[in-house]
């Protein structure tokens, strides 16, 4: 309920202050669970991509968000956010298994293969939990392409700028494999970054994003 009625009274001034379009929403189900996998460019990517889908999409966030300023943790609680102690050595197991619950309940989830945002607006190489997650719980992927959020809110900028945001989102895929198979895992993880890639138009780097310390 809360979710709900945050959206309803923010949809209309986000969308007035940043025209955002979608194509492709008719590919996320009505019901049931679904992984979506988006590439990462501003840390309002976690905003815009649920502002434009009917059902409510989770994602993990650093448990700081929801300690600290009261504004952001009243605003990452609304939005249904998991919180995720990152300083933990058992942080990106524990972000799996929230992850799982969420799909085990029939949810959307959200999550960000390259793991970080993209520093230059290329597409770096995905990093092999969102291959554990579609392969331990046979849900479906759903690629999405996130355009312009990084003109908005640029590394670095604390302060939203005016601009035009566009969500693209493919057709779900269903992988087969192990999640115990470190090469099902590389192939899957592969396959949907190029998915990705195909929707976004991002120039591919074979490498991994270099890690930023306050991600979202």
């Amino acid at each position: 309920m809360l979710y709900r009625l945050t959206k309803v009274v923010s949809a209309p001034f986000l969308h007035l202050l940043w025209p955002t379009s979608v194509i492709g929403a008719e590919h996320v189900p009505g019901s049931g669970p679904a992984i979506m996998a988006s590439n990462h460019l501003s840390v309002l990517d976690s905003t815009f991509l649920p502002l434009v889908l009917p059902r409510q999409v989770r994602f993990v966030a650093k448990a700081e968000y929801f300690t600290g300023n009261p504004v952001t943790a009243t605003w990452m609680r609304a939005t249904g956010q998991i919180p995720i102690d990152r300083q933990s050595p058992t942080a990106a197991q524990d972000m799996l298994d929230a992850a799982a619950q969420v799909l085990k309940d029939g949810e959307l989830f959200g999550i960000y293969p390259e793991g970080t945002r993209s520093p230059d607006g290329r597409l770096y190489r995905g990093k092999i939990g969102v291959a554990w997650l579609a392969l331990a719980t046979g849900a479906p992927v759903i690629p999405v392409a996130m355009r312009g959020t990084d003109k908005v809110l640029p590394i670095g900028s604390s302060v939203p700028r005016l601009g035009r945001v566009g969500v693209r989102i493919g057709k779900p895929v269903t992988f087969t494999g192990s999640h115990t198979d470190a090469r099902d895992r590389r192939r899957v993880t592969d396959e949907i970054m190029a998915a990705i890639r195909e929707l976004s138009g991002q120039e591919y780097v074979a490498s991994y994003a270099p890690s930023r310390s306050k991600d979202a």
